[in-house]
C-alpha cells in the first residue's frame, strides 16, 4: 500500500485534501505519481458547486470518480504523471490519464496514454480538453475555406479555435465578451471580436460560452441554412432561447456535440482520438491556454476562486511536489 492525497469536493462550494491508501499495482496495472493536473474550469466548477442535475449523475460520472454527486465526490480527468511501477515499456514514462486530482494512483495499463516527445508534461494536462475540441470539429465537419466563428473563448472554445487555426484556408474568428481574450486569439493565430462586432454570415458557428446569450448571438452570426454546434454544458441552469423569430425562416440548425460519443462514420476509437489530441499538443500555440499555476495543497482555495470568478483562468495547472 502507498500513501497518497486527493482533492474531494465535500459540500457545494467546499473542498478539502484527504489522505488516500493506494494498493500496489497488480498484473495489468501501473502505479502513477502525478506531476501535474489541470482544472477544467467549466465542468469542475459546476461539480464543485453541486450543480450537476440529478438526472445527469450517471452520465456525468468521470472514469475514475469516487463518491457521488453532489458530494462528497472525487472528480477530475486531466492528470499527467510518471509511471513508477508497471511493465518495462512504461516504466518512468510520462503518461496522461483521465484521473482526478491525486498524488499517486493505480489504474489499468490501458487507462494511460504515453505523452509523445515534444509535448511538455504541464501542457499535456490539456489533452482531455483538446480531445473535446477534436470531437467538436469532427461533429462540425468544416469545409475548405469556411468562415468559422467560435463563440466563447474559455478553455474549450479556445481549444477549438487552436485546432481550427491550422485548418486549410479557413477564416476563424474567436468571439468573446472579455477583451482580454484577444491576447489568446493573437497567440493562436486567429481573429478576435467582441460579440457586438463579430462577423456575420458565417458558414459555421461553434458555441462554447456556456451562456444563453452566447447561443443567441451564435444564431445571429450563422448564415441561412447553416449550423450552430453547441458545446456548452449548462448543468442545472435553464436556457432561454428565442426560436420564434428568424430561426425557422432562415432554416437554421442547432447540433449538440459531446465528447462522450464519436460519430460512427469517423471510424475512430476513443484511444485513437486521445492519441490525436496529444499529437496536436506539440503545437506551441496551446501554451496560451495555460493561464495560471498553483500547488496541490492550494486546490481547495483555487476551486473556490474559480467558482466565484475571482480567479480568471482558462486552464489552471496544479503542480505536485517532486516527492509526494
Amino acid at each position: 500500500m502507498f500513501d497518497a492525497r486527493a482533492f474531494w469536493s465535500t459540500y457545494p462550494g467546499l473542498g478539502e485534501v484527504r489522505p488516500e491508501r493506494v494498493p500496489s499495482p497488480g498484473p495489468g496495472e501501473v502505479l502513477v505519481r502525478t506531476l501535474h493536473s489541470g482544472v477544467s474550469r467549466g465542468t469542475e466548477t459546476l461539480v464543485f458547486q453541486g450543480r450537476v442535475p440529478e438526472n445527469q449523475w450517471t452520465t456525468m460520472r468521470a472514469p475514475f470518480q469516487a463518491g457521488d454527486f453532489s458530494g462528497p465526490v472525487k472528480y477530475g480527468y486531466l492528470n499527467v504523471g510518471v509511471v513508477e511501477e508497471g511493465p518495462a515499456e512504461l516504466l518512468n514514462r510520462t503518461v496522461f490519464c483521465l484521473f482526478p486530482h491525486q498524488t499517486r494512483y493505480v489504474v489499468p495499463i490501458e487507462a494511460v496514454t504515453v505523452v509523445p516527445d515534444g509535448v511538455p508534461a504541464a501542457r499535456a494536462v490539456l489533452t482531455g480538453t483538446v480531445e473535446t475540441a477534436v470531437n467538436a470539429v469532427w461533429d462540425a465537419a468544416p469545409q475548405l475555406g469556411d468562415r468559422i466563428s467560435v463563440v466563447g473563448g474559455g478553455m474549450v472554445g479556445s481549444s477549438v479555435a487552436a485546432v481550427l487555426a491550422g485548418f486549410p484556408a479557413a477564416d476563424v474568428q474567436l468571439v468573446d465578451a472579455d477583451p482580454a481574450r484577444k491576447t489568446v486569439a493573437d497567440a493562436l493565430g486567429v481573429d478576435f471580436a467582441l460579440p457586438e462586432a463579430a462577423a456575420t454570415g458565417r458558414d459555421l458557428v461553434i458555441h462554447a460560452s456556456a451562456n444563453p446569450a452566447g447561443l443567441t448571438r451564435s444564431l445571429e452570426l450563422v448564415a441561412p441554412e447553416k449550423t450552430v454546434v453547441e458545446l456548452s454544458w449548462y448543468g442545472d441552469r435553464e436556457v432561454p432561447l428565442r426560436l420564434g423569430e428568424f430561426f425557422h425562416s432562415r432554416r437554421l440548425t442547432i447540433r449538440s456535440s459531446q465528447v462522450g460519443g464519436i460519430l460512427p462514420q469517423r471510424g475512430r476509437t476513443y484511444a485513437e482520438r486521445l492519441e490525436l489530441a496529444l499529437r496536436l499538443l506539440r503545437d506551441d500555440r496551446f501554451e496560451a491556454l495555460l493561464t495560471g499555476r498553483s500547488g496541490f495543497e492550494d486546490l481547495p482555495a483555487v476551486l473556490s476562486r474559480l467558482a466565484d470568478g475571482s480567479l480568471a483562468a482558462l486552464c489552471h495547472v496544479i503542480d505536485y511536489p517532486a516527492a509526494n
